[in-house]
Formats: structure tokens, sequence, C-alpha cells
């Protein structure tokens, strides 16, 4: 793949009206340059995670990433106008802002979906098991109305292809103590 540069981000955004496939773009655009400089690739998480399986019921306007190496990411988005404020990266130009609020997820054998943008860019999603785990804390922790409804949406929208096995365990540990719940949804949407 050809070296890239800002122009090229920005003529390859240009034109596309969907926020969250300009966010996904520039993040498959990032990881690649990362993939370049041998490093790991970012992991999409948070709103931007629930917005793309949601299918963009749910909107977020920051891009929030799993980086083990976020050396190799700031200058990767140095590199390419971005500007460091606060905690957020900003492109006043792309009107897009990236956050890294975490290092690597948690456990190698946690599900990724791998999404494919054409021109041989790709980027990682936090598996939808997970997202739900987080979803859920935030449900039952802040009580929050919201997020107990995009529980229930992405259960009802993925039902099929959510690895039960892998999620119920992780919702049975302590710090999540949400397995009751994941089973109920379970029972409410099986195919």
């Amino acid at each position: 793949m050809a070296q890239l540069d800002s122009i090229t981000v920005e003529n390859m955004l240009a034109g596309v009206e969907s926020p969250l496939k300009r966010q996904l773009l520039l993040l498959a655009f990032v990881s690649q340059r990362m993939k370049e400089a041998g490093s790991q690739v970012p992991v999409l998480i948070g709103g931007c995670a629930l917005a793309y399986y949601s299918r963009e019921v749910y909107f977020t306007t920051d891009i929030d990433l799993a980086c083990a190496d976020r050396v190799t990411l700031d200058k990767v988005l140095r590199s390419i106008g971005f500007v460091r404020e606060g905690r957020y990266w900003v492109h006043k130009g792309m009107n897009l802002m990236v956050e890294a609020p975490a290092g690597a997820l948690v456990g190698e054998d946690a599900p990724r979906e791998t999404v494919e943008m054409g021109d041989e860019l790709e980027l990682s999603v936090i598996g939808i098991e997970d997202l739900l785990i987080d979803r859920m804390n935030a449900c039952v922790h802040w009580n929050s109305k919201q997020e107990c409804e995009m529980v229930d949406l992405l259960v009802s929208m993925w039902s099929a292809e959510i690895d039960w096995k892998y999620l119920l365990e992780r919702a049975e540990k302590p710090e999540n103590s949400a397995r009751e719940r994941f089973e109920d949804l379970r029972v409410r949407y099986a195919s």
C-alpha cells in the first residue's frame, strides 16, 4: 500500500456523509499506518463501537480506542494533522476526535470484529460480547435507562452471532454480576 498522507486522508473522507463511516475510515487508515510501523493495531471501543453495532442508532462524536502502543498512535495521529487537546486528539479540518482511554484489551481470548473498509484498509472493533458487558455494567451500576435500552437493542440485533458461552462466563464474574440479566435476554431473543 502506498504511503498515505493527511491530504490523502482528507480526500478519502471527502464526500463521505455518514459520520460513523468517516470515523471507521479514519481508524482503518490509522490502523494501517500502525501496522506499517510494526505496531499492534488499536481496537475501537466505547460509543463509536456502540454506533457500529447499533448501525448508527446511537451516535458519538469521538472515537474511543484501546491501544497498547500509544507512542506510535500519537505519532500517526500527529503525522496526519491531529493536535492534542487535553485527553483528545482533534483534527478540526476533518471534524474528528480520537481518545485512547484504555491500553490493550484484557484477555487475548476476547472476541473482536475485523471490519474491512476497502482498499486494503481494515480495523478492529471490540467484540459485541465485551461491549454488552460494558453497557450492562453502566445499565446496572449507573441505573442508566439509555444503556439498558442499548443492551436490549444490541441483543435483539445480534443474538444469533453472540458467543453466549463467553458472554455468560464474563457476566458471571463479580465485577460484572449480570449473568441472570443476560440469561433472560438470551431466552427472550432466542432464534
